[in-house]
């Protein structure tokens, strides 16, 4: 695969896009409300609603797209080890976004949050609404994953498994070439429009204070991580850590998983013997593709930042809790490309939370930008749980030899 540089990344557009529709809405800002002002000013909310609706319309088809195929794949696979991996992984997920919704009950009132913001322009309305409404329901594309994926593994189909696969490449086709294009384009109106009201100077600064914090509780959680899978396996998840400094700065720098895992799996061979080798070489790739802890926790931390900050309210306490629920299941399934988990929950953003597109693109924006230190925390939260891998294969007497069949299924 050609590498590409980052100037050519997603989170790069993304940076220009915000930066160019920042000058752009200043200077419409302090223009006047001339016709010619007010004319782009048409264009560019009436851009803004039809690439709104056109997200909106793909996010069926992104669940379906993923979660269904995954649970198949993961089916067809049933193994013991396999269980408690999907298991830690899903707990370690949740167990992060329920930690950063504590943290943003606690933390974010005593941030400057203000959504009444003074002297406000008004936005013009739309000239031509395109409605492009989905084909189904988030809540109803999520049990159909679920139901068909399950059904599927039960009965053995192999025709509905192979169709699920190509259903998945056909939606990821769709994502890489549609609609990741597209971002850029709501990112750069929704910015535009935030800064010709005149509410992003203010708001602005406030994202930067959101993003060092979550950084901290990616810390925060790792040093969790490692201790509860300290306690439980009886070794020193130190010898693990330690020899991941490589692995955490390549994270940074790719912000994929993928492309971590190689080093990933250097650094975790050196921690032998606290891992055994064959726990490191099935656990680290199976846990690059589920176990999303840092992508999750700045997720949940954010759509209550972007919540309080455009609608002037937390989400409920019942609608967090099942966010965080189902977030760890959508982060299984999420794609491999960059903003993956945001991009497969965008249903959970929008049906759940029920954020407009601005707050959709805002969303896509601020995760993009710090995208790189979640994948980081990711990838050095995998030897974790490969020491609990270890711990339970100690405890339950699983041998080197038993665990062959095993690796040759998850491969």
């Amino acid at each position: 695969m050609e590498k590409k540089g980052f100037i050519h990344s997603l989170p790069f557009k993304l940076l220009c896009a915000l930066i160019a529709g920042l000058v752009i809405g200043l200077w419409l800002n302090g223009a006047g409300d001339t016709p010619f002002v007010m004319g782009l000013l048409n264009i560019i909310v009436t851009v803004k609603y039809i690439v709104g609706q056109f997200i909106s319309f793909c996010v069926p088809m992104i669940i379906i797209g993923f979660i269904a195929p995954s649970i198949t794949r993961m089916g067809n696979n049933a193994s013991k080890m396999l269980a408690v991996a999907l298991c830690i992984a899903y707990v370690s997920s949740i167990g992060a976004a329920f930690f950063a919704t504590g943290a943003g009950f606690g933390i974010l009132p005593h941030l400057n949050i203000n959504p009444n913001v003074e002297g406000l322009k008004e936005l013009p309305s739309v000239v031509f609404k395109l409605d492009i409404p989905p084909i189904m329901s988030v809540m109803t594309a999520l049990f159909f994953s679920v139901c068909v994926g399950l059904s599927a593994v039960w009965n053995h189909a192999t025709a509905t498994t192979t169709l699920l696969e190509e259903f998945q490449k056909i939606v990821l086709s769709i994502v890489t070439r549609f609609l990741i294009p597209v971002l850029p384009i709501l990112i750069g109106c929704t910015f535009c429009t935030l800064a010709y009201e005149g509410s992003i100077t203010k708001q602005l600064p406030i994202f930067l204070i959101i993003i060092l914090i979550v950084m901290l509780g990616h810390y925060i959680w790792l040093t969790l991580l490692y201790s509860v899978a300290s306690a439980y396996s009886g070794r020193n998840g130190w010898n693990i850590v330690k020899n991941y400094g490589p692995a955490y700065m390549t994270a940074v720098g790719t912000m994929s998983s993928a492309a971590t895992l190689s080093v990933a799996l250097q650094c975790a061979r050196k921690s032998e013997p606290t891992l055994r080798d064959d726990l490191v070489n099935f656990g680290i790739p199976l846990f690059a593709n589920i176990h999303l802890c840092g992508s999750v926790m700045t997720e949940t931390f954010f759509v209550m930042a972007v919540s309080k900050m455009l609608y002037g309210e937390f989400p409920p306490v019942s609608k967090m809790i099942l966010f965080c629920l189902l977030l760890g299941i959508f982060a299984i399934g999420a794609p491999g490309v960059p903003g993956g988990t945001v991009m497969a929950s965008l249903g959970l953003i929008t049906g759940v939370l029920g954020f407009d597109e601005t707050g959709t693109a805002l969303m896509l924006t601020i995760f993009a930008l710090q995208d790189s230190f979640g994948t980081a925390c990711n990838v050095t939260g995998d030897g974790a749980l490969t020491l609990i891998l270890t711990g339970f294969a100690e405890k339950h007497g699983i041998k080197e030899a038993k665990l062959g069949n095993v690796l040759g299924q998850a491969g």
